[in-house]
């Protein structure tokens, strides 16, 4: 039986099929759009049995080609880039070529775990997997949001055909295997190339009543969301849709302090603290970029009870945890 992840060139998409590989999972299809062709180094220490491109791969579906032959399909394919404003590409790829493969999964009875975003709250600041709090603020969120509400349409039809659906809700998730992102790619992946072309970082100065770098997201260490994926995957009486993220939100100054004496460390050099960074120049605030005002999450924190009662009971790393391994692997691969 075959394992196919969509996206599988991507940030999130290339760590689990490497997490599958370490588990002994290698009869997977890798399912991407490889028009940007550098994403190909994402695979390249991992092992596959094909590769078809997501067009090809919708089409060989529709045939009947793989009836009967999969175990389970990680959706990762997506366009995740948020200031996107042409509404018809994001709906087609984001929304109806997630619906064609989820009908096909409950039909086949084929374990579906696929990729929402956080994004589906926009500015609530309640972050918990219930329509009341959800209010996308750009069409990304809104195509993560549309396919969710069908999701829990068919949770009925699925449970009662056998079929597991499962929707992540992924939060700000950072960690190897993303530079092809380029300005999507995360904070962490910035400041680490900030702090080596300039020997500083730069922070967005305060906004929505936050003082300067004091806005807080939920920093999510990729390792972590292969685990949670992984973790569904072996629990396939489980469904429905879960928040991805620490349950712990961090200021973007520890996430630019955990970077700055991250890579010190890597020099043999000592951490220092926030203001000793501030004092020597070593992080800067700017100017509020205008174009993302109305359009920024200032504060996100995802509530894990849902996911808790589903049984994941283990910890994830804090930004300190997670931000030191990732410059260790960013020195070694970058």
């Amino acid at each position: 039986m075959y394992t196919i992840v969509t996206g599988a060139a991507g940030f999130i998409g290339s760590n689990l099929v490497k997490a599958l590989n370490d588990r002994g999972v290698k009869k997977i299809i890798a399912v991407d759009n490889l028009t940007r062709a550098d994403k190909f180094r994402n695979l390249v220490d991992c092992e596959i049995v094909d590769y078809l491109d997501k067009e090809e791969f919708i089409a060989r579906l529709a045939s009947g080609q793989f009836d009967g032959k999969v175990k389970a399909i990680f959706h990762e394919g997506a366009c995740s880039d948020t200031m996107e404003t042409d509404g018809r590409y994001m709906m087609e790829n984001n929304f109806r070529y997630s619906l064609q493969l989820l009908d096909w999964c409950i039909a086949q009875r084929v374990q579906f775990l696929y990729a929402s975003s956080a994004a589906t709250y926009g500015g609530s600041s309640v972050f918990r997997e219930e329509r009341e709090f959800e209010a996308p603020l750009n069409v990304y969120g809104y195509s993560k949001f549309l396919f969710d509400q069908i999701v829990r349409q068919r949770l009925p039809q699925a449970r009662g055909n056998n079929s597991q659906i499962v929707g992540f809700r992924y939060f700000n998730v950072y960690g190897p295997r993303e530079s092809h992102k380029g300005r999507m790619a995360s904070v962490a992946f910035h400041h680490y190339n900030q702090f080596r072309a300039d020997h500083k970082v730069k922070l967005f100065e305060g906004c929505d009543g936050y003082a300067h770098g004091e806005q807080k997201r939920d920093f999510v260490y990729v390792g972590d969301v292969a685990k949670v994926n992984l973790f569904f995957l072996d629990h396939p009486e489980t469904s429905g849709i879960f928040n991805l993220g620490t349950g712990r939100a961090q200021s973007f100054n520890e996430l630019a302090a955990a970077n700055v004496n991250s890579c010190r460390a890597l020099r043999g050099e000592t951490k220092q603290s926030l203001d000793e960074l501030l004092k020597q120049g070593l992080i800067e605030y700017v100017p509020f970029p205008d174009a993302l005002r109305g359009k920024y999450q200032s504060f996100t924190q995802a509530d894990l009870t849902k996911l808790r009662k589903a049984g994941y009971d283990a910890p994830f790393a804090t930004v300190e945890e997670g931000v030191s391994e990732y410059v260790q692997w960013l020195k070694d691969h970058v």
